[in-house]
């Protein structure tokens, strides 16, 4: 049996040849991980497109991936919405240590954490304990009530376009 390294209830993650230290939430409480994806799209043959994080994320670098491996998995969300997400595998450094872990696609640019790990991506690899707290939420952006009524009072309509209808799965 291998040694499990212990991480905190954060870290920073590499996503091999895409992205480095990039601030991940451990959260033993959700089954599957998840990351910010942007400009995700199925063409005509069967292939699923997308970038990792977002226009105004620091981690985006704007290059394309593309697979033909996925899934459509239906999560529910911490509303309690069910949520359809597009799912694919991608290989991850955590600690140091690599491993190829199942993400679904959402759009995480209104969360604290661009990237959020679940049990069973570290089942049976690592530790967690709960008091030890990495310097990974540093540099994450905290988005906070005011921040999003501030928006909300500068246009309205247009916060309702792109997070209430975003989030309640409307176009």
């Amino acid at each position: 049996m291998s040694e499990k390294h212990i991480i905190g209830r954060d870290t920073k993650i590499d996503f091999v040849d895409l992205a480095t230290d990039v601030p991940a939430k451990i959260d033993t409480g959700a089954d599957g991980s998840a990351v910010w994806a942007s400009d995700i799209f199925v063409d005509e043959d069967d292939t699923l497109h997308f970038k990792l994080f977002g226009e105004g994320s620091p981690y985006y670098t704007g290059k394309e991936i593309t697979t033909k491996d996925y899934s459509v998995v239906l999560t529910r969300s911490a509303s309690g919405n069910i949520v359809m997400k597009y799912r694919t595998k991608l290989s991850i450094r955590i600690n140091g240590r690599r491993i190829k872990a199942n993400f679904g696609l959402s759009d995480r640019s209104t969360h604290n954490y661009p990237v959020l790990i679940g049990r069973k991506t570290i089942h049976g690899k690592f530790l967690v304990d709960v008091t030890k707290k990495t310097d990974a939420a540093k540099n994450v952006k905290k988005v906070t009530p005011e921040d999003l009524n501030d928006k909300m009072r500068k246009n309205p309509h247009e916060f309702y376009k792109e997070h209430y209808l975003k989030e309640n799965g409307a176009k």
